[in-house]
């Protein structure tokens, strides 16, 4: 029997008092962790939006940095999203431990002021709190992947701490749900978890992103520090190609052969992207790579980094290059810039691939998931393999 989606009127928002509200007894209500940075916010907005247009309440509780204005606006336009922020240090930063506990008993009281039918946590720590609901854990990346796909060793031993907080969120949740099947194949390698693991492939609003006048450059996004997405390799190869390479992102003062575009908002990174031609990342981790994604929406030829995740998702409408093979992104990007109708079409394909990863799938695969744990026994998943697969 289907659910009667409801129409919500926006929420009034305040910065630390959100209040539980009569609401009907068809419309879910969603606690959700994110932070205010990365991809992590690019995804709590856009799966809001979704769950938003489907009757579902979500209620955002952002931690580390500091909500943007911005943000803040984009935010309001979801009806019925409540936005709450605390300056609480994330898991994965610089002795974390005192924020991730004091923030314990902040989200405890949301949970018991909102009462939602589901916590998704979109992190680790956080989801072995006492919430007295399912919770669902969204693994967008983790220390030791990163640190296997980066640096090919193991964390150093000042990430035990992180590692054991890791597996007793993993252990509380009642299913793990990955960007990518390669990303949770890496969670049950890693941490052989006893839920299961799915993967859902993320979504992006096109609002905003699309092919523009194409110009002759090549966009990249990201930090020089930024081992993951390796524009270092870009910064060296930047002399041997004929067209300037613009990085998007960088907020340091390191001087390279890129041209430097500073942090740019979510707008104007999309007038970027609508003018580049190319994008390129050849990153050595990326779990799912929204850069790719917006680029491919804005009608750039890729040129990505031959990883397992960025194959899953752009095989067949992308250039690959061994992220650490400097002569092979070269001629990547020589190809692409000497021959136009190679160009088009690889933008072409792009953008038709592009259309498969929707906001509206993501929301549907998500939404199933909450309603059948909401209507669960209220016990833990018990002797289920972890596994992983595919949510339509």
């Amino acid at each position: 029997m289907g659910i009667a989606v409801l129409k919500s009127g926006r929420a009034r928002r305040t910065a630390d008092q959100p209040h539980a509200r009569g609401r009907s007894a068809r419309q879910m209500t969603i606690l959700m962790t994110a932070e205010a940075v990365g991809g992590v916010w690019t995804y709590a907005l856009d799966l809001s939006r979704g769950l938003s247009a489907r009757g579902v309440r979500v209620v955002l509780a952002v931690t580390g940095a500091p909500v943007s204005i911005d943000q803040r606006r984009a935010a309001d336009e979801v009806p019925g999203l409540t936005l709450v922020g605390r300056p609480y240090r994330q898991e994965w930063t610089e002795e974390p431990w005192t924020d991730v506990e004091a923030s314990g008993p902040w989200l405890l009281e949301l949970a018991r002021a909102t009462s939602p039918e589901v916590v998704h946590v979109n992190g680790f720590a956080q989801a072995a709190l006492p919430f007295g609901v399912p919770v669902l854990v969204a693994a967008h990346w983790c220390v030791r992947s990163w640190f296997r796909a980066v640096r090919r060793t193991a964390p150093p031993s000042d990430w035990s701490r992180y590692e054991s907080e890791v597996k007793r969120g993993l252990a509380a949740a009642r299913v793990i749900v990955a960007p990518s099947r390669a990303m949770a194949m890496s969670v049950i390698r890693d941490y052989a978890p006893h839920a299961p693991v799915i993967a859902v492939h993320n979504g992006r609003h096109p609002a905003g992103f699309a092919p523009g006048e194409k110009e002759s450059f090549v966009l990249t996004t990201g930090r020089m520090r930024d081992e993951a997405k390796n524009v270092g390799q870009l910064a060296a190869i930047a002399p041997r190609i004929p067209w300037p390479v613009y990085l998007a992102g960088d907020d340091s003062e390191l001087k390279s052969a890129l041209m430097p575009l500073g942090r740019l908002s979510q707008t104007a990174l999309a007038g970027w992207f609508a003018r580049a031609s190319v994008h390129a990342l050849p990153a050595r981790y990326a779990p799912f790579g929204f850069t790719a994604l917006e680029a491919a929406l804005s009608g750039c030829a890729l040129v990505l980094g031959d990883i397992p995740s960025l194959r899953e998702l752009w095989e067949g409408a992308a250039m690959f290059v061994d992220p650490d093979d400097t002569d092979a992104l070269t001629a990547a990007l020589r190809t692409l810039i000497e021959d136009p109708a190679r160009r088009q079409l690889m933008a072409s394909l792009a953008h038709e691939r592009s259309a498969q990863y929707t906001v509206d799938a993501m929301a549907e695969a998500y939404l199933t998931m909450y309603r059948q744990l909401a209507s669960a026994p209220p016990l833990p998943f018990g002797g289920l393999v972890a596994r992983h697969g595919a949510v339509a």
